[in-house]
């Protein structure tokens, strides 16, 4: 079939996107799905810092690609015997996991290999590409590929969800709302009354923040040099929010020496130095960001020891989509995690250049597209 996309050609872009004009919409085929995948109308796709890592190099990917990672949509077409049928609403999850391998079988399928080489090499799980553009292959994103309006993915992908969520909103729980919120409940196992530091203010530290109060975290100390997030932060129920320049001091006056959590989700090593800096003895450091391969942390390695400090990664908040998302919508039906006040806008799928540079300035939160 025949389907819209938001296809990038060349990795390493440079804003203004709307001039350079790095997205261009394009007219794909579409192959219908393998046993084991699925049709799907994209309803609404947010855009995320990962997308414009790729963009902006940060992220090498083969080329061309059809953007995007965070949705949410309508199954139209499944396999014989699959646990979804035309009609199911679903949030799509980035990584879908193979149930089989050793990560796998620890409970660790955010880890799973065979899912990362898929994502790695653009391709779906089943194996090859199912976009085609004049007869080229078109490598798909993180398996979903959801800046379109309609995808192929592997059913791996997709979580059930209520019929009655507006899409705009439920796109945010494939992304921001798994990995930051996921952070908190899953990798830093936050416990009522812990101090919490988040480094970064985007979608997915904001989430985090919601997440950090949902948990019981008190204080809750947000890092940001954008003053609006800051805002947005005391508005949500932090306790304080802070320009860079001035967390050391914050952080260490409010919890007596240092965080007992600081979650990172700004991607640059930098940043993750001082959040692990901010972190008390015996504290734990979560990283979500991703910053580019080049970069290097360094940290006093004795503090590891010495001070009994942790550093953790976190890839999609350690989740297990599956158990997670249906978790997190019930937590946001319950007002507990109020995930509509990320929403910075609903737009088009064709002003995607420009809301990367929105993305870029730090100005948006989450735009999300409705194709």
């Amino acid at each position: 079939m025949k389907i819209t996309a938001a296809v990038l050609d060349t990795i390493g872009a440079v804003g203004p996107f709307a001039d350079t004009q790095p997205m261009r919409i394009a007219a794909l085929d579409l192959a219908p799905p393998r046993d084991g995948e699925l049709l799907v109308k994209i309803d609404a796709c947010g855009l995320c810092h990962s997308d414009l890592s790729v963009v902006n190099g940060d992220r090498p990917r083969p080329m061309p690609m059809a953007i995007g990672h965070e949705a949410a949509a309508t199954v139209l077409e499944s396999s014989p015997g699959s646990s979804f049928a035309p009609g199911d609403r679903v949030v799509l999850a980035f990584l879908p996991a193979c149930g089989k391998c050793p990560t796998c079988a620890s409970g660790q399928g955010y880890l799973c290999a065979a899912g990362a080489a898929a994502n790695g090499a653009g391709l779906l799980m089943r194996g090859g590409s199912r976009l085609e553009e004049n007869g080229h292959a078109v490598h798909h994103h993180m398996g979903v590929s959801a800046f379109a309006t309609h995808a192929v993915i592997d059913e791996r992908s997709a979580v059930k969800i209520p019929s009655d969520i507006a899409p705009e909103i439920a796109a945010l729980f494939g992304c921001a709302v798994l990995t930051g919120v996921g952070a908190v409940f899953n990798t830093a196992a936050v416990r009522p009354g812990e101090s919490v530091a988040l480094y970064g203010l985007g979608g997915v530290g904001l989430a985090a923040l919601l997440g950090a109060l949902a948990a019981g975290a008190q204080p809750v100390i947000a890092v940001d040099p954008v003053a609006a997030k800051r805002d947005l932060a005391l508005e949500l129920g932090a306790t304080a929010a802070v320009h860079p320049d001035d967390a050391a001091a914050t952080i260490a006056a409010l919890t007596n020496g240092g965080a007992d959590v600081a979650i990172e989700s700004v991607g640059r090593a930098k940043v993750l130095a001082d959040a692990y800096k901010s972190t008390r003895r015996g504290g734990r450091t979560i990283t979500v960001g991703l910053p580019n391969p080049a970069e290097m942390l360094e940290i006093p390695a004795v503090s590891l020891v010495g001070d009994g400090k942790t550093l953790m990664g976190s890839y999609m908040g350690s989740s297990i989509p599956s158990r997670d998302i249906p978790r997190y919508i019930a937590l946001w039906r319950a007002g507990r995690l109020p995930v509509e006040r990320l929403l910075t806008s609903t737009s088009p799928l064709s002003d995607i250049n420009h809301l990367l540079d929105e993305l870029a300035s730090g100005r948006a939160i989450r735009q999300v597209m409705l194709p």
